[in-house]
């Protein structure tokens, strides 16, 4: 198991992490990104998309109401996921989970520890805590 804690002071700052996150997570992984809404998760996904080439930071949005977002193909793909609306495990199902973990991607899971069987299958989380209006502590465990 291992342990880094950052500390970033501006959405551009949570980007640069990503790219720096982006080297410790190489595929396939399922993290789940945890904290309150608006702490920086989709921010920090912007940065470690652009890191791995399957994105540029500004293509990467919130999937809050598409569940989903897919970006590159290939041997280099990563799944964004935002189960804030899901209720229970059933509603998993439809998302296609086993498929995405079998291309070999990254996943990354804002809101997956609300669902025992994404935490179970989870290689870690990233966890945002707010430390003042424009800071937070971003702290990353790997446990696989």
């Amino acid at each position: 198991m291992s342990e880094y804690s950052f500390t970033t002071n501006s959405a551009d700052e949570t980007i640069a992490l990503g790219g720096e996150l982006a080297k410790l997570l190489p595929p396939p992984k399922l993290i789940i990104l945890r904290g309150d809404l608006g702490a920086g998760k989709t921010t920090l996904v912007k940065g470690i998309a652009a890191a791995l080439g399957v994105a540029n930071s500004d293509e990467v949005t919130s999937p809050t109401f598409t569940l989903v977002h897919e970006y590159g193909s290939g041997a280099a793909r990563l799944y964004h996921l935002d189960l804030y609306r899901l209720e229970t495990e059933r509603e998993l199902l439809t998302l296609g989970l086993e498929e995405m973990e079998d291309s070999g991607a990254l996943m990354l899971v804002e809101w997956g520890e609300k669902f025992p069987s994404i935490a179970a299958r989870a290689d870690g989380e990233i966890i945002f805590e707010r430390t003042g209006e424009h800071s937070r502590t971003v702290t990353l465990h790997l446990t696989k």
